[in-house]
This record gives C-alpha cells, sequence and structure tokens, in this order.
C-alpha cells in the first residue's frame, strides 16, 4: 500500500496560507494594471484565475515543505483496570 502524506504541520499551514495570499494579491494587481493598461477586463479575470489555479497547486497539496515540523504526540495512557468485585463492594455500600 502506498504510504501518502495527507497532512500539514500547524507551521505549514501558516506558510501556505501566507504564500497563497501573496500569490492571489500579486496576480490580482498584475491582472489589474494590465487589464487597466489594454482596456479588457477580462484580461484581468482571466489573469487572476491563473493566480488562483497556480496558488491552488501550490498550496492546497500537503508539499514535504509544508511538514517539515510535526507535532510529536503524546503516548496515551493505560485506562485503569476495574474490577467486577469493587463495582460489586461499591454497590454494597450504596444500598446500606
Amino acid at each position: 500500500m502506498l504510504n501518502i502524506a495527507t497532512h500539514m504541520d500547524f507551521e505549514g499551514q501558516g506558510r501556505a496560507e501566507k504564500l497563497s495570499r501573496i500569490i492571489i494579491t500579486l496576480f490580482g494587481t498584475v491582472g489589474l494594471v494590465w487589464g487597466y493598461i489594454i482596456q479588457q477586463f477580462s484580461q484581468t479575470v482571466y489573469i487572476l484565475i491563473a493566480g488562483v489555479l497556480l496558488a491552488s497547486i501550490l498550496t492546497i497539496p500537503p508539499w514535504p515543505i509544508y511538514r517539515k515540523k510535526p507535532l510529536n504526540w503524546q503516548k496515551p495512557r493505560p485506562e485503569p483496570q476495574t474490577t467486577q468485585s469493587s463495582s460489586d463492594e461499591t454497590k454494597k455500600k450504596k444500598k446500606n
């Protein structure tokens, strides 16, 4: 079976969000300026869509750059073993 990573660490999520905002803002600004220069709003939209697609490709998959600092989880504590006799004794005490 393939071992495909499906998660990012918290710092990787922050990096991905920051990168996507930078890419979309940059493409939006360039698209707006270019669309204004050539007087075609459709070009602005196309450039913005290209930026969203690029940002999606770079930030949605959990690339190794987003998995550099994984969390070290604590080991689970063993559950306390309760015996039948101790539960019988507490029932008897409650009746009296």
